[in-house]
This record gives C-alpha cells, structure tokens and sequence, in this order.
C-alpha cells in the first residue's frame, strides 16, 4: 500500500495577471520505506512538488494524500529538509537547540524527552561534541547535518529533501550521500528526494521520477 499518494496534482501560478503553470497533472504513488528521487531541469517544478507534497502550498487541482488523510496543511509526518541550510537554522541558537526546535510545538513530547532525542539524532548524523556550537561556528556541511537530525528528532516519518547537498562541495556531497543511505537504511523512513544530479538519484534511490 502507497503511503503517498499524488494524484493528478496540479498548481498554477499567477504572475501580473496572467497564469503561469508550475505543475500539469503529476501522479505518483511512492511505498512506506522507499527511497525515491525526482530529477529534472531547472525550472520544471520540483521544489514547487515537494512543498505541495508538504502542505506548505494549496494546490489547484489534484490531492495529495499520506496514510490516507488529505494533505492540506503541514502534518507531523512529514519533515521538509531545505537547500539553503544557511536559513532554516537558528543563528542565536546552538546545534542542540536548533535541533530541540522542531520538537517544542510537539504537546505529546514531554520536556525531558527533548534533550535526548536532539543528542541522539546528532549522534546518527555524525555530530558528536558540537552540541553546543553555534551555526556559525559549523561547515556547511555539520550544518546541513544539523538539518537533517532536527527532521529526524521531530518522529517525522517521511522526509522530503529539496536538493540538500547542492550548496556543499564534492567531498563533502559524497559524504552527506552515504550518510544519508545509513540513516535511510536504520531508522526506516521513506525519502522523496529532489536532485537535478542524475548520477546523484541513481546512486541512491530505488526509483526515480523524472520531469519534463
């Protein structure tokens, strides 16, 4: 059984008047644990999928559904990991803290639950000794790790990454790609990965969707 359904989403949008269409009828049907990506060129829509899939935007046409509730608002299921790590963290806030702030609007998370699961989500991404460090204090690649962990300690089960490793350099891309195979591979959560790296989506999915 599909955990996300797509179907026949599509969005438009308006610019000075005149209607401008990002999506045309995309559906898509992605499985509880599957690693999937979706590539295509600049421009096709694909940021613009994800934060549909997210709730962050209304659609115009179509549904999204996840364990077969209606997506129209943001869930608790879903975690969406930016590119531009440098804005989603809290400047004034340690690694720790930026990790704990995914989890402060969580009323079934108690307090003491807090500090636990951050250090233990920094732990599974490889950050160890940097709890107390300042973003920009980190790489930018301990700062997108820090990204993914606050998705991780939030319970989120889906994670939807918008081109995560672009900004970094290739080193440090080869490691975040292997480390995002591990946490895949232990903690069972479904990924919906957008890239425009061909190689990339081939190196870590199980499927890939392609866009025109």
């Amino acid at each position: 059984m599909s955990l996300v359904s797509i179907e026949h989403l599509r969005k438009v949008y308006w610019r000075d008047d005149r209607e401008f269409e990002a999506i045309r009828d995309i559906t898509l049907e992605v499985r509880s644990g599957e690693f999937i990506s979706i590539v295509g060129p600049s421009g096709c829509g694909k940021t613009t999928l994800l934060s549909c899939i997210s709730g962050l935007r209304s659609l115009t046409g179509g549904r999204v559904v996840v364990n077969g509730r209606v997506v129209n608002k943001p869930i608790r299921e879903i975690a969406l990991i930016f590119q531009d790590y440098g804005r989603t963290l809290l400047p004034w806030r340690s690694a720790l803290g930026n990790v704990i702030f995914g989890m402060e609007n969580r009323p079934e998370i108690s307090r003491n639950e807090y500090e636990g699961r951050a250090r233990e989500a920094l732990r599974s991404v490889g950050l160890v000794g940097i709890e107390q460090s300042y973003p920009w204090q980190l790489s930018g690649g301990q700062q997108q790790r820090v990204a993914i962990a606050r998705g991780i300690a939030n319970g989120s089960e889906i994670l939807l990454m918008d081109e995560p490793f672009a900004s970094v350099d290739a080193q440090t891309r080869s490691e975040l790609e292997d480390l995002m195979l591990k946490i895949w591979k232990e903690l069972k959560k479904t990924v919906i990965f957008v890239t425009h790296d061909i190689d990339e989506a081939v190196y870590l999915s199980d499927r890939v969707a392609v866009l025109s």
